[in-house]
């Protein structure tokens, strides 16, 4: 940051331009760590209808910046996909600020913990026989065995929201300025947010495990202090999933589909497990990005592009996303928010949990992008203070590349090695690019300068992440 610039100011079309050149970045990770906002939001008390609300007091805006509150109820969230077609939820203007309530898919795995109390939770997760309030949860047929959506996409997502002027061609930067769990609305446990992790039947381990039963499914739930008061997760209790019948009268041999709520006289809880561990929180979105245009409908699970189930824990407070816009008006959602996540998210799922994010989302159009780390870029970026983070995916195109059941074929192809190619080609390209490098320059600094790493083997689309420390361009600034 400029000596004499102010916290999260919205640059002009000039300054977006000279902020954005060579290894300068830095308005939204900087910004966004300079201030630390309140918890503006309740979610037991807050309003059911998308609205605009003040700004936080120690936040600066100058002009016309609007803030938005997104609240997650079963009329605000779309279930397991991404789509082109939605109805946004609001419009906004570039600059504007907004603030996006997140609700887990696994939250029924504790209902007392988890949803009891909470009015949106509530709503979302209303089912019986006679009626289901969000009855689509996924991309698949609604005449499903499993139920309607099939379960092809699972994660709650709040959205969409359209950016007025966003065009294909454009960047849509998207700064997370605070991340706050959703405090537990059952009086029972005043002052805790309560997370599920499952060891699932598509994690990595499922069939590779030593003892029996095998295979098998274990919930985990952790609790983490909703007031800030520590930055861990402690671990309750776990145990062993199912079957369910769900209301509808479908048996539910292995955890299918999303929204099942597990009765807790059917279960055997294990009560003092991972003794004296602490699981420092990452809060992070499991799931944010824009909607793509090949397909009317496409599953949540693997990630794109666009963006979507990247399930990197780096993106969270004081990291900014850019996305390569796809649609008019872009179509940003976000959803799956994580209090804690180790890269590979190995059995399956993280500490998937609720929580409410304050954004900033900026557009960049098409022609101020040359001359900047955004010239070409076709692939979710994150920023951070110190580093950029280059996704890459075993099919970074797989709507395209993998033909007209692409999203099916994506879980039978996926491969670390594709991925770790993929990351390896948009870094080098990324370093060529922005850096003025040589191909042979690139190469040399990729091999001793730049951290790789799985962000995740479970999500279809596996990814690699290449990491990019700044300060390696250091040298630039004497």
């Amino acid at each position: 940051m400029r000596q004499g610039d102010t916290p999260n100011s919205i640059p002009s079309n000039s300054d977006r331009r000279n902020f954005l050149k060579k290894a300068a970045l830095s308005g939204g990770a900087l910004a966004a760590s300079a201030i630390q906002f309140p918890a503006i939001v309740k979610a037991a008390s807050s309003p059911t209808e998308p609205h605009q609300v003040p700004l936080p007091p120690n936040l600066v805006a100058p002009g016309k910046a609007n803030h938005w509150l997104l609240p997650a109820t079963d009329k605000t969230v779309h279930w397991g996909y991404f789509s082109k077609n939605l109805k946004p939820l609001i419009e906004i203007e570039s600059g504007d600020y907004v603030t996006v309530e997140c609700l887990t898919h696994q939250a029924g795995d504790d209902y007392e913990r988890m949803i009891k109390g909470d009015p949106g939770a509530e709503s979302v997760y209303y089912w019986t026989k006679d009626q289901k309030n969000v009855n689509r949860r996924g991309a698949g047929p609604m005449d499903a065995p499993v139920g309607e959506g099939g379960g092809e996409g699972v994660h709650v997502c709040t959205g969409p929201i359209y950016v007025r002027g966003a065009q294909p061609g454009d960047i849509l930067e998207v700064r997370i300025l605070d991340m706050y769990p959703r405090p537990c609305a059952n009086p029972e446990y005043k002052n805790r947010t309560f997370g599920t992790n499952l060891a699932a039947n598509w994690g990595y381990q499922y069939h590779d495990l030593l003892e029996d039963p095998k295979p098998r499914e274990v919930v985990t739930i952790y609790e983490v202090d909703s007031t800030g008061g520590r930055n861990w997760a402690r671990p309750v209790y776990n145990y062993r999933w199912g079957p369910l019948t769900d209301p509808s009268g479908v048996v539910h041999e292995i955890y299918n589909y999303p929204g099942l709520v597990v009765d807790p006289t059917t279960i055997h809880p294990n009560h003092g497990i991972l003794k004296n561990v602490r699981v420092p929180i990452r809060p992070h979105f499991g799931v944010l990005g824009v909607a793509p245009k090949e397909v009317d409908m496409v599953s949540s699970i693997p990630p794109n592009y666009t963006g979507g189930n990247i399930d990197n824990w780096r993106i969270g407070k004081g990291g900014t996303m850019y996305y390569p816009v796809s649609v008019d008006g872009a179509l940003l959602s976000a959803g799956d928010t994580h209090a804690a996540q180790g890269d590979s998210e190995l059995c399956g799922t993280a500490i998937e949990s609720s929580w409410t994010g304050l954004f900033q989302i900026i557009l960049h159009k098409q022609d101020t992008l040359a001359e900047t780390i955004l010239t070409e870029l076709n692939w979710p970026l994150l920023e951070t203070r110190e580093e950029w983070v280059v996704h890459g995916f075993s099919y970074p195109q797989y709507l395209t590349q993998l033909g007209p059941d692409a999203q099916h074929e994506i879980y039978k192809k996926s491969a670390v090695d594709l991925a770790m190619r993929d990351a390896y080609r948009k870094v080098r390209d990324f370093l060529m690019r922005t850096q003025k490098l040589s191909e042979d320059e690139a190469i040399s600094l990729i091999s001793v300068g730049v951290d790789f790493g799985v962000t995740q083997v479970v999500d279809g689309n596996w990814g690699v992440h290449a990491t990019v420390k700044k300060n390696l361009f250091a040298g630039s600034q004497d």
